[in-house]
């Protein structure tokens, strides 16, 4: 969503300014970095692979050959793509959409790039959770999830005895999938999070396959990873939508987890890790 509103709106506009004054946002540069790298230049393509956005840039008109150095933004949980248009027309992209136009804050505008037309950019972020930095490094991330065939999904999910849940958090080995993904993945799926990878089934695995694109196919079409099937029963009371047993709750990969407590349930045989499966 948010790197095909950038296509359409925000390419081949001349940035005459940047504001990256929040460094932590922009971190490991410092405020003004951004700017000086950016400015006089244009935006010529975007790319996404899992949740890491990078555009290219053309030279500065007093550069001649090579391209200019590629700008990178990742939204985090909660930073949303905001463009403006030089009619003063607005359109926003990412995920999720969780504030309202009129609840919204000025100082949530994390980066803003600013063109010669009037227009913007902006990465706006209440929880400052979203990233924007020069020559992001790509080549750390795995295969975009969307994209991962049958088997190059088996082979990155299976190696090792990491805790599913954890594996499919790792961007490195399968890029794109969040939190909220990935409990909603595990749901469809009726795998619990705690499974040491080495043990799943050939059936386990397709089923694991066949939710990864389900999940990302609906989240792409319906707006966002907080509009599965099961992310309103992750809360204490909450109860599972297929068969209303209740909602367990722990830790994986450092990270909140939900999963069914009867069609999720951890065998013996499978356990890898001591997180303890607690009743919502």
């Amino acid at each position: 969503m948010a790197r095909r509103l950038i296509a359409d709106q925000a390419l081949h506009r001349r940035v005459v300014d940047v504001d990256d004054s929040d460094g932590y946002v922009t971190r490991p540069h410092a405020p003004g970095d951004l700017r000086t790298a950016l400015t006089g230049r244009t935006f010529t393509a975007a790319h996404r692979r899992g949740k890491t956005l990078w555009l290219d840039t053309s030279p500065a008109r007093d550069e001649t050959g090579a391209a200019g150095p590629e700008l990178g933004l990742h939204l985090g949980m909660t930073g949303r793509i905001v463009i403006t248009g030089p009619d003063g027309s607005v359109a926003e992209g990412g995920d999720p959409y969780r504030y309202a136009t009129h609840l919204r804050k000025t100082q949530w505008n994390r980066f803003t790039v600013t063109f010669a037309d009037g227009g913007s950019l902006v990465l706006m972020d209440p929880r400052r959770l979203g990233r924007a930095r020069l020559n992001p490094d790509i080549g750390a991330l795995g295969p975009d999830a969307i994209q991962v065939t049958p088997a190059e999904f088996r082979a990155l999910i299976t190696k090792g005895t990491i805790a599913v849940k954890a594996r499919l958090l790792d961007q490195s080995r399968i890029a794109g999938v969040g939190n909220l993904l990935a409990d909603e993945i595990l749901w469809q799926a009726r795998v619990s999070p705690l499974a040491r990878v080495d043990t799943l089934s050939a059936a386990q695995v397709s089923r694991l396959y066949r939710a990864l694109k389900s999940v990302l196919e609906a989240a792409i079409t319906s707006g966002g990873a907080h509009t599965g099937d099961m992310i309103a029963a992750r809360h204490p009371g909450g109860t599972c939508p297929r068969d209303g047993a209740p909602m367990a709750h722990g830790i994986v990969g450092g990270r909140s987890t939900w999963w069914c407590s009867r069609e999720q349930a951890l065998r013996p045989s499978q356990a890898a890790a001591k997180t303890p499966a607690v009743p919502a």
